[in-house]
């Protein structure tokens, strides 16, 4: 698949990806609390260093799931030698005492993503959440659809995943092809029912691919692909994803902040998933999504750190915590054409959010799962001889 940039996007991937990979395995060992057996929260930025702090069950799922689709030699060094199944069992052993319905589908999903064994446990909580009728936000809705079908070997549960979908795609809003936030059926914020953000959309699009590559349903992909050409429409000149639209409408309702993770792996891993169900290639859309991580005008730089070997969370506006969004999306409300004047010059973009976070890394993986390198180490693992691997080694020294 051949984009007008001149890159085969599954074989002669931009050199950035190889840099991307690196970068999240790295980061994920410095996550990893092997005392809690979890990633933690995030790292973040403070007035003398970049310090690890908390711990999320959430992010630790998507971790596995990144993890799980490369060769475990290269994943078991993530994890100081534990098994990935450990940490997957700790996961599934908590689901009982929790109601975030995010943490489930992500848990079977990391279930499903690692073969493990206690897979119908994670199954079962999520069907006793009752994700089809409860209110929960459409992106949880999306991860469970992905989390029933993904694989490729078919749904786990055929009548919860078709509930699932026929209410995602209900929600769906033919004349603007967007998501809104809070599903149909869901008690959502009257201030936001107006609103979409970026991830309502490429979550859907993910999990809509995945159901028609399970199913064969025609509807499911036709959402899919109106939703991903809209998305793609609406992408900035030099290549932001950005962050809230008005789902009356079809516009954009607040550029900012433009994340790093939307950038170089949750649009990559939706338009992959299209791409995969029914051919579609997005591919120039994803390299231009890339080209502004390595270069945001917003502050003439980068996100990618190289002296600290991160990736900084995103880009936003000089301004009070969600000031703009706020403001913005009282006014849309009040009228789909109403925005505040000025807030350009008065919140200008250029704020560097210096946090990252262990999902962002998870997800880099799951969107470029491949690469020679860890082809070499897949084939020296099945040898037998993990530790004698030059690309483990490699790595182990980063």
């Amino acid at each position: 698949m051949t984009n007008t940039t001149g890159y085969d996007i599954q074989d002669d991937r931009p050199p950035l990806v190889e840099k991307l990979q690196g970068l999240a395995l790295r980061g994920l060992r410095r996550m990893y609390l092997p005392d809690e057996r979890l990633f933690a929260f995030c790292i973040r930025r403070n007035r003398t260093a970049d310090r690890v702090e908390g711990v999320s069950r959430r992010y630790t799922a998507v971790a596995l799931i990144g993890l799980g689709g490369i060769a475990q030699s290269i994943a078991r060094s993530v994890f100081l030698g534990t098994d990935i199944h450990d940490v997957c069992t700790g996961l599934i052993d908590h689901l009982d005492s929790t109601d975030d319905l995010g943490e489930v589908a992500l848990t079977l999903w990391a279930a499903r993503a690692t073969k493990h064994p206690g897979l119908y446990k994670a199954l079962r909580r999520l069907r006793a959440m009752r994700p089809e009728r409860r209110s929960y936000p459409t992106v949880e809705l999306a991860w469970s659809l992905t989390a029933l079908s993904v694989g490729g070997d078919g749904l786990v549960d055929r009548e919860l995943s078709g509930a699932i979908f026929r209410r995602l795609v209900e929600s769906f809003v033919p004349k603007s092809a967007l998501f809104p936030h809070w599903p149909v059926g869901a008690r959502g914020s009257w201030a936001r029912a107006h609103l979409s953000c970026f991830a309502d959309l490429v979550y859907s699009i993910q999990g809509l691919s995945h159901y028609h590559r399970a199913t064969g349903n025609y509807e499911a992909i036709d959402v899919a692909r109106k939703c991903a050409k809209k998305v793609s429409h609406l992408q900035g000149p030099q290549g932001q994803w950005w962050w809230w639209y008005d789902v009356r409408t079809g516009c954009v309702v607040e550029r900012f902040p433009v994340y790093s993770v939307h950038q170089d792996s949750m649009a990559p891993m939706a338009f992959s998933a299209l791409r995969d169900a029914c051919g579609e290639d997005y591919s120039t859309s994803i390299l231009l999504g890339m080209e502004w991580l390595q270069y945001a005008p917003e502050i003439d730089g980068s996100l990618i750190d190289e002296k600290t070997d991160l990736i900084w969370r995103k880009v936003a506006r000089h301004e009070p915590p969600k000031a703009t969004r706020i403001v913005q999306g009282a006014a849309t409300r009040m009228h789909p054409k109403l925005r505040a004047p000025g807030l350009n010059l008065v919140f200008r973009p250029g704020y560097v959010d210096y946090e990252t976070r262990p999902y962002h890394m998870g997800w880099i993986l799951h969107a470029w799962p491949d690469s020679p390198e860890w082809r070499s180490a897949k084939s020296v693992e099945d040898r037998g001889c993990l530790t004698q691997s030059s690309s483990y080694n490699k790595l182990k020294r980063a």
